[in-house]
């Protein structure tokens, strides 16, 4: 009996733990929010507002950029704010995934660093320049690097352009991919380096050093508009969608410009000409 009665409990506690943890992973009253900048203030100004909108918000922090995609298609996430409409259409297309951007963020100028030089100009022959190392993050580099003179592009610069494209022996500088967390500490060692405005801020880079930037309000640059991305399935989610605009509240946006050395500019397209412009962008990137 009393063997009889072990067996009975152990497959009870087993039912009750694992009703337990899918309680815990399907809560569908908490939305979960992939970021890669939780320290920044303006975090708490918006899970405040989402409170008061009746949205319990849980945030979710990844320090590589490999990560937040994945853990959205597996529903770890229910959204995820780290990323530009071209950076999830190349996630998109080379992983065979749907994610969608549901609302816009902001966009921010492209911006090359120095600690070593006041200008492009001062950037030597045989100067080296760090850049991300992902695709999605190279050919709006590429093309400044091109206007300012700095590299060659054997077929002429446009969007299609990648980095195998440079012509070494006609470029003044070298590019050097590295990871895009890593290139703020490269300033201590090579010419000049894009950097994140993620990464800038806190490792203290200010607008004294840098040496080139590009017109954000371009319209070619639409692509670059900083986005919450969700599932396919997530669509027409109210609660998401209320979330993307809280994130425009006037107190969050204030919470965001207060932070030092903030230079995004706010966006609000509406989030069907972000999927069409993720959408088109995915089928240039599945050729």
């Amino acid at each position: 009996m009393r063997k009889l009665r072990r067996l009975l409990v152990i497959p009870l506690l087993l039912s009750l733990a694992l009703s337990a943890a899918c309680g815990r992973e399907h809560d569908e009253s908490v939305v979960r929010i992939g970021v890669n900048d939780l320290a920044q203030p303006h975090w708490d100004v918006f899970k405040k507002k989402a409170s008061a909108a009746g949205i319990t918000v849980e945030f979710v922090n990844f320090s590589d950029y490999n990560q937040p995609n994945p853990a959205l298609s597996q529903g770890r996430v229910d959204l995820n704010k780290f990323q530009h409409i071209r950076y999830l259409a190349n996630y998109n297309a080379r992983n065979n995934d749907t994610l969608i951007p549901l609302g816009a963020t902001e966009i921010f100028p492209l911006t090359l660093y120095s600690k070593k030089h006041k200008n492009v100009s001062e950037v030597p022959q045989g100067g080296e320049i760090t850049l991300s190392n992902n695709p999605a993050n190279q050919v709006r580099p590429l093309l400044s690097l091109a206007a300012a003179g700095l590299i060659v592009l054997k077929n002429g610069a446009s969007w299609d352009s990648k980095i195998e494209d440079v012509d070494k022996a006609a470029s003044k500088v070298r590019l050097t991919t590295i990871d895009p967390t890593l290139t703020a500490q490269s300033l201590e060692s090579v010419d000049a380096a894009f950097v994140d405005d993620t990464f800038a801020q806190p490792a203290g880079l200010t607008q004294q050093q840098v040496i080139y930037t590009d017109d954000p309000n371009r319209p070619d640059l639409t692509q670059y508009i900083n986005i919450f991305a969700a599932r396919a399935a997530d669509k027409d989610n109210p609660k998401l969608l209320q979330l993307t605009k809280i994130y425009h509240d006037p107190e969050v946006e204030a919470a965001i410009k207060a932070e030092t050395g903030y230079q995004g500019i706010f966006k609000n397209n509406p989030p069907a000409e972000l999927q069409t412009a993720a959408t088109e962008l995915e089928a240039k990137f599945k050729k």
